[in-house]
């Protein structure tokens, strides 16, 4: 009988994929284990394996298709025996017609509507009916929602930061004075606000394509669709900024003493066979490093908020934001806090390079316990980071450069650096926050600290 090969689901959000090669053909006959196709997900290219032996009779899905839903049929294998053949012309016809079971009604409904009236799919959405109580409180003063008032009971309403629709008006047909304005400074003859609508958004909603295309000159632009990366991590940073409430502590770092050991260490790197440094230590290695403690010495910041309690996570797994073509991934380095300096560095260079070439696996960049965002090295003085969910921090590095401070009574010029904390206020309070800043910065100064 032959076999489904379906699109593997590669992480645990993963919904959709691109097809982006395939490494066998039709006729090929493979074994368990190889490598038949490589697939894009929002963040890499995987490849993906054979799970049985046969021969590939039939490739229903080809290279390049975009937006390949986990789970649906990409090709079909024969089994050892069977006729290859009939074998693809079976699953052809059966995909070209599949079982009442297998259809998606939510798909062929929009195809009817657009054979029967195609002109309505431009249309843009009509707004939803406004709740009862809106409505009715639209409708209690004048015509169309708008409130009768006089001149100088709008004025002293202004004045007073009250809502001229919220005052119950004693005037002529309803009308606002400015008596009833005065009572409801004290609270009298003030209606309470509307309700919202069951289940309504709490924000505004935001513009359609079409509003916001309608604003621009026909023929001034162009429109480059999204792809995965960019829609997912619009979605995740939309809704971390959206459910979890950020609050920023920043603090100036002197890396003097750092910078002088990372010299020291880099010069005494051992070389390779080609006299080249087996490793180069940079500053961001050492922040990663100083986190890593950091977050052991303040354990209780250590952590990922759910509603059902505090994880608290035994180790550092520090994520590092790592700058790609049309996005970022953050690959992360695990039990940072029990690795050398030269391990972290090697580590991050293969992280970078892979990420780069989306070649990343799932389990390289999904989890971790904080993150590290750099943009020293664009000349940021500094910035705020938006968390990355389950994460509870992130830091945000800007560059290292040189300031006045006063030491003793005298100025002098340090290399500072400033670092600005973005903490999840759900799971860390200020002071604990400040408490992680401060062990951060005393190792960031003292380097040396990091190693005991």
């Amino acid at each position: 009988m032959p076999i489904n090969i379906l699109m593997p689901a590669l992480s645990p959000t993963m919904e959709k994929g691109n097809l982006a090669k395939w490494l066998k053909k039709e006729g090929d006959k493979v074994k368990s284990g190889d490598v038949i196709a490589e697939i894009e997900t929002d963040k890499a290219t995987m490849e993906v394996e054979a799970i049985d032996e046969g021969t590939i009779a039939k490739i229903l899905v080809p290279e390049g298709t975009q937006d390949v839903p986990v789970n649906d049929v990409i090709a079909v294998l024969a089994g050892e025996g069977e006729d290859v053949k009939a074998a693809g012309v079976a699953k052809s016809g059966a995909s070209a017609a599949p079982p009442k079971s297998a259809e998606r009604p939510a798909e062929k409904a929009p195809e009817k509507a657009a054979e029967k009236a195609p002109e309505k799919l431009a249309e843009a959405p009509k707004p939803a009916a406004p709740a009862p109580q809106a409505a009715a409180a639209a409708q209690s003063n004048g015509q169309g929602g708008r409130v009768f008032s006089s001149p100088l009971a709008r004025r002293i309403a202004k004045e007073a930061g009250i809502e001229i629709a919220r005052i119950t008006g004693t005037g002529p047909h309803g009308r606002v004075v400015a008596r009833d304005v005065e009572e409801a400074k004290s609270g009298k003859g003030l209606k309470a606000p509307a309700a919202a609508p069951s289940g309504a958004p709490s924000i505004a909603p935001t513009m359609s394509d079409k509003q916001i295309l309608s604003l621009f000159e026909p023929g001034s632009y162009d429109i480059v669709p999204h792809d995965g990366m960019r829609r997912t991590i619009a979605q995740r940073l939309t809704a971390s900024i959206q459910n979890v409430p950020h609050f920023y502590l920043t603090i100036d770092c002197d890396i003097g003493k750092l910078l002088a050991a990372r010299e020291e260490i880099n010069a005494a790197a051992p070389k390779d066979k080609e006299k080249k440094p087996l490793y180069k230590i940079s500053v961001n290695d050492f922040v990663i490093k100083a986190m890593a403690v950091a977050l052991q010495k303040i354990p209780n910041c250590n952590v990922s908020w759910t509603e059902s309690g505090m994880v608290k996570h035994h180790h550092s797994d520090v994520g590092v934001a790592v700058a790609m073509p049309g996005g970022l991934i953050t690959p992360i380095i695990r039990k940072a806090e029990t690795k050398t300096l030269s391990a972290i560095s090697n580590e991050m260079k293969d992280f970078a390079s892979r990420a780069r070439a989306r070649k990343l696996k799932p389990e390289e960049y999904q989890g971790g316990t904080t993150a590290v965002s750099n943009l020293g090295m664009y000349g940021i003085s500094h910035f705020a980071a938006v968390i990355n969910p389950p994460h509870a921090t992130i830091l945000a590095v800007g560059t290292s450069e040189e300031r006045p401070v006063v030491r003793g009574g005298k100025i002098e010029i340090a290399h500072i650096m400033s670092v600005t904390l973005s903490c999840d206020h759900r799971a860390i309070d200020g002071a604990l926050g400040a408490e992680l800043i401060g062990a951060f910065k005393q190792l960031i100064e003292n380097p040396v600290m990091m190693m005991v």
